[in-house]
C-alpha cells in the first residue's frame, strides 16, 4: 500500500531532481558504489591549518582500526581541547572515515575541537557487534591517550550520520554500561537506530527510488545481524531495543519529517526524557534522509548545521582557566 508522504522541502526537491536514486540495493550495487571514488580528504583540509595523524589500533579480535586524527595547527598546546569523535554514515555498508567529515571539521573550526574519526569495519563482512566494538575500542584509545593528544577528557563528544549516528549512540550506551569513558555528550544525525524496521515513517519510503529508502535499510541491517534471530540482537546494536536509556549524557538528535528514520529518531529522544533524561530533538520539515550532507548550501541545511553548532556552543564554554575560545560564525559551507 502506497502512503501519502510529508512534502519536500521546496528547494531540497529542485536539487534532488538531479540526483541518481534507486530503491533497493543488492550485493552487486553495493560493489559498484564501493567503487566509486570518495572526494579527495586533502581539499577539505587545504584551507584549514590542521595536524593531521594517522593511527592504527586493534580491535577485540586483533584486527586494524584506523584512526585519523585532525588537531588545529599552531595552537596553545598546554590548553586541552575538547573532541569530536566521529562516526560515518552509509549504511554499516559503505563509506570510511573521511565521509561526511566536513561535519565534524566545521566544529574544528569554531571550537578549536580535536576531530577524531574511525574506520570501523563494514557489513557484510563484518557483522554483529564487530562494528560497534571497534568504534568503542577506538574511543577507548582515544580517552586513554588523551594527554598525548591535547584533549580535555571531561570534553569527548561523540557524533555520527546514519549509521554513524547508530553507532554513536550504541558506543555510548556500550560506555555507560561499561563505566567507561566519559562521555559528555552524544550528537546523532538522522541516526539508524532500530534494525526492525516497522515504523510508520519506514513504510512510508518504501516502493520507491530515494536516498535511503526501506528496502536498502532492510538490506543495510540483513548485512550487519547475518543470521541472527531478533531475540539475538543487542542494544548495541540496534539501541532503539535498549530497555534502559537512563543515565545517558546530554543529547542532540535531528531529521527529517520526509525521511525513513524520522519516527525511530523522535521515539529515542522520548524515550530519553521518560528516564529524566536531556535530549534536543529537532525534526527538520521537508528533509530527506542526509540533506544537510548532500546539500550543505541549502537553506534548511544551513540552518540544521547551523542550530548543531550553537547546541554545541553552549556545551563547550570557553576554558575557565585560560578563558581561549573560538567564537567563529559557523561555516555554512
Amino acid at each position: 500500500m502506497t502512503m501519502t508522504r510529508p512534502a519536500l522541502d521546496p528547494e531540497l526537491r529542485d536539487l534532488l531532481a538531479g540526483m541518481p536514486l534507486m530503491s533497493q540495493l543488492s550485493p552487486e550495487t553495493l560493489a559498484q558504489l564501493r567503487r566509486l571514488p570518495s572526494p579527495p580528504v586533502e581539499s577539505l583540509l587545504a584551507h584549514r591549518p590542521v595536524d593531521r595523524r594517522e593511527i592504527t589500533v586493534p580491535a577485540k579480535d586483533g584486527a586494524p582500526i584506523p584512526l585519523s586524527v585532525f588537531s588545529p595547527a599552531n595552537t596553545d598546546r598546554t590548553t586541552a581541547a575538547p573532541c569530536i569523535y566521529w562516526m560515518h554514515g552509509g549504511g554499516m555498508v559503505m563509506g570510511d572515515r573521511f565521509s561526511q567529515l566536513d561535519i565534524p571539521l566545521e566544529w574544528l573550526d569554531t571550537f578549536g575541537a580535536v576531530v577524531a574519526s574511525v574506520d570501523y569495519r563494514l557489513a557484510p563482512e563484518a557483522t554483529g557487534t564487530a562494528l560497534v566494538d571497534d568504534c568503542y575500542q577506538g574511543l577507548l584509545w582515544i580517552a586513554e591517550h588523551s594527554d598525548e593528544l591535547g584533549i580535555d577528557p571531561a570534553r569527548i563528544v561523540v557524533a555520527g550520520a546514519s549509521a554513524g549516528g547508530g553507532l554513536a549512540a550504541g558506543v555510548t550506551l556500550l560506555a555507560r554500561d561499561l563505566g567507561t569513558p566519559a562521555i559528555a555528550a552524544q550528537i546523532l544525525i538522522c541516526p539508524m537506530l532500530d534494525h526492525r524496521n516497522t515504523s510508520t515513517s519506514s513504510r512510508q519510503y518504501s516502493g520507491r527510488p530515494g536516498v535511503w529508502t526501506r528496502e536498502m535499510n532492510e538490506f543495510g541491517w540483513r548485512s550487519v545481524l547475518g543470521d541472527l534471530t531478533d531475540d539475538e540482537v543487542s542494544a548495541y546494536i540496534s539501541p532503539a531495543l535498549a530497555d534502559d536509556l537512563s543515565s545517558l549524557p546530554t543529547t542532540y538528535i535531528d531529521t527529517g519529517s520526509a525521511e525513513v528514520f524520522r519516527d525511530e529518531d523522535t521515539d529515542y529522544a522520548t524515550r530519553i526524557w521518560a528516564t529524566g533524561g536531556q535530549a534536543e530533538l529537532h525534526v527538520w520539515a521537508g528533509g530527506f534522509h542526509g540533506f544537510d550532507a548532500l546539500y550543505p548550501h541549502a537553506h534548511i541545511s544551513a540552518t540544521a548545521r547551523r542550530t548543531r553548532t550553537e547546541w554545541l556552543a553552549r556545551l563547550l564554554p570557553p576554558n575557565k582557566a585560560t578563558g581561549t575560545a573560538r567564537h567563529l560564525t559557523p561555516s555554512t559551507r
